[in-house]
């Protein structure tokens, strides 16, 4: 048993769970559930710690000395990346930032469970990615999140690496609040239905990332429970599909209900490109870790039906946490952008 170590009641009690990027969407969901626990967590945001100073994010983390890091911090405007002006800032975060923590995790014998995500493949494969096939982002944002993926592999030997994707919940910008959001005012909205994914809930991912946590401070990970795994809601949807599901499950709960309509990706195109198909294989997960989230579904009527903050859904900080883009959701919409 180390340092960070306690026994309680034949339970190992762990030193504390450091948090990146809490102010994002899955940072406030694990904020959530770990107050309804026991694990002491150490939530910082982005104004309490740059992972993009190396200083910085290795000074705390010697000070802290927690027991494991939970990096749910990065860049996550998907169409913002693109951008010339914004590249030095996605690849600080994304690549750069996760290369930071990943050292100064090393240094003090931390496991970290960094976040990555499904755009990582180029969404040509038929079916669900498993977590060895070929990594070929088609965007900014995808190839940032894979360099980063690469610098927490090489520097952080006890790491955990989670690829998840279509994040949803009840606050920050996703797929849900936007379609909520617009489905408020419009009698009728076109969905694009050629984008297959897994839907995947942010107070749920937030429950496994603490099981996890919880167990690899505990030290009870044998070198094989490391490495990378998918992580996302059981069952694979289409966008179109999704909003319809959305509607219905709010029209349940005494929200909004619009027609819903058909259209390709192809009809309104976006400046960074989405890969077709992101559905996830999740089965290394629960093989290993018996972790498996609930069906999409089920998780959506949940959120849906405790009426959540979507109807006021806040804007995403781009880099404190993976809120789904805006623009994703716009597009998906068939929402052009202002001129």
């Amino acid at each position: 048993m180390t340092g960070n170590q306690t026994e309680t009641g034949g339970q190992t009690k762990i030193g504390t769970v450091l948090l990146t990027g809490a102010g994002g969407q899955l940072g406030r969901a694990v904020q959530r559930r770990a107050a309804t626990g026991a694990l002491a967590l150490d939530p910082l945001d982005r104004a309490a710690l740059d992972i993009t100073d190396a200083d910085a994010v290795r000074a705390c983390l010697a000070a802290r000395r927690p027991a494991v890091v939970i990096n749910a911090a990065g860049y996550t405007a998907v169409d913002r990346a693109e951008e010339a002006a914004e590249a030095g800032a996605v690849w600080a975060v994304n690549r750069d930032g996760a290369a930071n923590l990943a050292r100064a995790c090393a240094a003090i014998g931390a496991p970290l469970i960094h976040l990555s995500t499904d755009y990582v493949f180029d969404g040509t494969k038929p079916g669900a990615y498993d977590e060895d096939d070929r990594a070929d982002p088609i965007n900014v944002y995808g190839a940032s999140k894979w360099a980063g993926e690469a610098a927490v592999r090489a520097l952080a030997p006890r790491h955990l690496i989670l690829r998840t994707g279509w994040l949803f919940g009840p606050d920050g910008r996703n797929f849900v609040t936007t379609m909520w959001r617009l489905g408020a005012t419009r009698d009728r909205l076109r969905v694009v239905d050629d984008q297959t994914g897994c839907p995947t809930y942010a107070d749920d991912l937030a429950r496994a990332l603490l099981s996890l946590a919880q167990r690899a401070g505990a030290g009870r990970f044998a070198a094989a429970d490391f490495g990378t795994f998918h992580i996302a809601g059981a069952g694979v949807t289409s966008r179109y599909d999704f909003a319809r599901a959305i509607f219905a499950s709010a029209a349940a709960a005494g929200g909004p209900n619009p027609a819903v309509e058909p259209i390709a990706s192809a009809d309104y195109p976006m400046p960074a490109p989405r890969p077709a198909n992101s559905a996830l294989n999740t089965d290394r997960l629960a093989h290993r870790h018996g972790l498996r989230l609930r069906p999409w579904p089920d998780a959506l009527a949940d959120l849906l039906q405790r009426r959540p903050g979507v109807d006021r859904a806040g804007a995403s900080s781009g880099t404190d946490g993976p809120d789904a883009p805006d623009g994703a959701a716009r597009a998906a919409a068939g929402m052009r952008r202002a001129p």
